[in-house]
């Protein structure tokens, strides 16, 4: 059954989310902060066009990259892609054709190669096969260039298409952001909270999708509504007035409509949603027969559509074949489709393969089996044998343009070989500056070259280097070696210079970061270099100034002779103490590694012991409720013992002022009526607790219910404590030592140089008065802390237990106490 086309407007809620995260995670990009809206509008179409089997790489060229943005290609070449090279974002590579002809460009947007390589299938952009369909379908149809591939029906330009010049990039942008944020009915979903009520709500939204100002976005909008695309429908309230406004993307609702009108005369074929089947794009609790409610779902639920395979029935790049007949021009003047690769194998003549090809070079579709062309399967088919590896086999076979003559003993290896660098985008990079010597290794040369590159770059990932810098320090190491050769001219056996000279990194020092005297994780001159250089020099200029002393009259020659045995003589002695000093080194390594050991062993013992000490600890009772299991004391009892330490600090607080510290009696006076005062709020909170508990519920879990009420003992006490604290500080802030000091700050303030001209000015006594109350703040604390810690003294004192008296004094005190009852009665013994 072939496969239909689905109407990539009619988007399911799951993959319109998961579009608009993608393109949301593309555009606001820190990389691309204050970047043009073409540069983003290019990373979007970029990603889009990039294709999986390709390794996530779009073929392009400047012009028709410029008819997708609606600018020029001296914009796209001169602003749009020198701005996304220079944000990181963009990677891209000349492409040319056998006879070394430009031909455009191969691109990787690096955040969604990155995403993709990474292997999180939750990254915004790590999207699958499928999903890069449906946006490529989503961009055509919304603003594609539109193009008429050769032998079959015209594809339509998009509804933007005509719109070019200033702000197009900014409409094409806007009108996807609102088409990927609205509903399947058509209204977009405005924005929720304040806006700026001149503007308006709609216009805020497109602002908010865009990063720009609400004008601006006003002026987005107005456009869109010029070009019939959007409409902002005014609501009318009861009193007959406009009111609140709503914006519709008129494409989105009439794709619904015309899908649900439709419905019965499309249910005779086999319609693949392209939402519905895209592989990965359900959301959880959703099946993978879920279908959204459009024309569709009707014709599947007659059971006509039969249940397909999710990647299998994905919309693809069904709008253009994926390989092009070779040969042929543009049926448009700078038009979108461009040659392909042909029979050959070699790159394309044109950057943009095989977009304007029939399936077959004769019928304008494919065949009843698969919408496929011969060259190979659109994305998300599998096909039984790859057509990659058809080609290589045809170009191994035969000897024609872009082949290789067979070899006598170099056939196996001629037919393994490569003619493009590897699909690795890293080792594309790295092997960039020696493209050519790779095309004359042999495949087994290449896959070892290959494979010595990877080691490189995974080593220089553990010297420090960034992992997205390694590949272009790599690169950079090749083209020094090149310059020092001569060019690739003078490289007479390929193989052997790449992987002797050209990969080998040349450590001019000790260090190992070091590469021909530069640092490969900081990329300056080498520190250590210069110190061995200049200490290699000073020791020569010493050992010749020896030489001169002691052997005096010597020729030039046997000075030399005598100065290159002495630097041996100091080389060897340098080489014997360099051992010994590594034999202590690794001594004292393996010491610290037994330390370490050890130590760790210790922690490990003492956690245990620890933790078996807190295990214990947790059995043991209340020591105040003698609840069991209560680690020492109880949840309620902790409550208790704060509270009660809460009441005494503020007993202390009111006798701090109120009290005569001398005096016992006054001091335990004031206390006594502060324990009162808070024991009744105490009361009258757990009375307040006692009254919201449900009638039997402090019988049923009585621990509970008191750990409750002394937590609400604590906070009325803990509530009441700021305002003692604030009272005693009031008073003792009127005292004479506090007026002293004062007076004392109010003088000193009002004496300084910059008042000594004006001390009675404003100036003067403002900051004077200030000077004066901040004393007396102070003066008021010192107070109160000394006070305090003078209580705490007695009370420690009175806590005492006193020497038991005498025996006689015992005896003293009871005599002297009167008898009770009737002294005159009789005592029966």
């Amino acid at each position: 059954m072939p496969l239909g086309l689905g109407d990539p407007l009619q988007l399911s809620k799951s993959m319109r989310a998961r579009l608009l995260a993608a393109v949301r995670a593309l555009v606001s990009s820190p990389a691309l902060a204050g970047a043009s809206d073409g540069a983003r509008l290019a990373s979007v179409v970029l990603t889009a066009k990039a294709k999986v089997r390709d390794d996530y790489q779009a073929s392009i060229w400047a012009a028709e990259l410029g008819r997708w943005l609606g600018v020029s290609q001296s914009t796209v070449a001169h602003a749009v892609l020198p701005e996304l090279r220079a944000a990181g974002v963009l990677g891209s590579n000349v492409a040319t054709n056998s006879f070394g002809h430009a031909t455009g460009l191969e691109c990787w947007v690096i955040p969604m190669y990155r995403a993709q390589k990474a292997g999180d299938r939750r990254h915004p952009l790590a999207l699958s096969r499928s999903e890069l369909a449906v946006l490529l379908s989503l961009i055509t149809v919304l603003f594609g260039p539109g193009w008429t591939p050769r032998g079959r029906s015209a594809v339509p330009a998009g509804l933007l298409a005509g719109r070019t010049g200033r702000g197009a990039a900014t409409d094409r942008l806007g009108l996807l952001l609102m088409v990927l944020s609205t509903g399947s009915t058509g209204w977009l979903q405005l924005c929720p909270g304040s806006v700026d009520t001149g503007r308006g709500r709609p216009a805020a939204t497109v602002a908010r999708l865009l990063g720009c100002t609400a004008a601006a976005g006003a002026k987005v909008l107005k456009r869109l509504q010029e070009h019939g695309v959007a409409d902002v429908v005014r609501q009318e309230t009861g009193s007959g007035l406009l009111a609140r406004s709503r914006v519709r993307l008129v494409p989105v609702a009439e794709a619904r409509g015309v899908a649900v009108r439709e419905a019965s005369r499309v249910a005779k074929f086999a319609f693949s949603d392209l939402a519905g089947t895209a592989s990965g794009d359900l959301e959880p609790g959703e099946t993978g027969g879920a279908f959204v409610t459009t024309g569709i779902e009707d014709a599947r639920r007659n059971g006509i559509a039969g249940s397909a395979d999710l990647a299998a029935t994905a919309q693809h790049h069904a709008l253009h074949a994926s390989v092009a007949t070779p040969g042929g021009s543009l049926t448009l003047s700078c038009g979108f489709s461009g040659e392909g690769r042909g029979g050959a194998g070699g790159l394309p003549d044109r950057a943009c393969v095989g977009e304007d090809q029939a399936a077959d070079g004769e019928s304008s579709v494919a065949g009843p089996g698969s919408p496929v062309a011969e060259g190979g399967p659109l994305r998300g088919e599998q096909p039984k044998e790859s057509p990659v590896d058809e080609q290589v086999e045809q170009r191994a076979a035969g000897a024609g343009a872009g082949g290789r003559a067979k070899a006598g003993g170099w056939d196996k290896a001629q037919r393994r070989r490569r003619v493009g660098l590897p699909a690795d985008l890293r080792l594309r990079v790295v092997l960039g500056p020696v493209a050519w010597l790779w095309e004359r290794l042999s495949g087994w040369q290449q896959d070892q070259v290959e494979a010595a590159a990877t080691v490189e770059l995974a080593r220089l990932a553990g010297l420090g280097v960034a992992p997205e810098g390694a590949a272009r320090l790599l690169a950079d190491r090749l083209t020094d070696r090149l310059a020092e050769t001569g060019g690739e001219a003078m490289v007479t056996g390929p193989y052997g210079w790449l992987i002797r000279r050209g990969l080998v990194q040349r450590p001019s020092c000790t260090d190992r970061r070091c590469d021909d005297g530069i640092r490969l994780d900081t990329g300056i001159e080498c520190e250590n270099c210069a110190n061995v250089l200049h200490t290699r020099r000073a020791r020569r200029a010493r050992i010749g100034a020896d030489i001169d002393r002691e052997l005096p009259g010597l020729s030039d020659r046997e000075r030399r002779r005598v100065l290159e045995e002495r630097l041996r003589e100091h080389a060897v002695a340098e080489a014997e103490d360099l051992a010994w000093r590594q034999e202590q080194a690794r001594e004292q390594q393996a010491r610290r590694d037994a330390a370490r050991a050890a130590a760790a062993q210790r922690g490990k013992a003492e956690r245990a012991a620890a933790a078996a000490a807190d295990a214990v600890r947790q059995e043991l009772a209340c020591e105040d409720c003698g609840q069991d299991g209560s680690a020492g004391l109880c949840e309620a009892c902790g409550y208790r013992r704060r509270t009660e330490a809460a009441i005494v600090e503020a007993g202390m607080l009111a006798a701090a002022w109120a009290a005569d510290l001398t005096d016992p009696v006054d001091v335990a006076a004031v206390v006594d009526h502060v324990r009162t005062t808070l024991e009744a709020d105490v009361d009258a909170a757990s009375r307040q607790v006692l009254e919201r508990m449900e009638p039997g519920e402090l019988d049923n879990d009585p621990v509970a219910a008191a750990a409750v009420l002394a937590f609400n003992a604590l906070q009325a006490v803990e509530q009441a404590l700021p305002e003692y604290r604030s009272s005693a500080l009031g008073r003792l802030g009127r005292t004479a030592e506090a007026d002293a000091e004062a007076r004392k700050a109010y003088k000193t303030e009002q004496g300084r140089r910059w008042y000594r001209h004006n001390p009675t000015g404003a100036d003067a006594v403002a900051a004077a008065t200030k000077a004066a109350e901040a004393a007396r703040a102070h003066t008021a604390e010192y107070l109160l802390a000394k006070r305090v810690e003078q209580l705490r003294e007695q009370q420690a004192a009175d806590a005492e237990p006193s020497a038991p008296a005498p025996w006689g004094a015992w005896l003293l005190k009871l005599a002297t106490r009167p008898l009770e009852g009737d002294p005159t009665g009789l005592v029966i013994v």
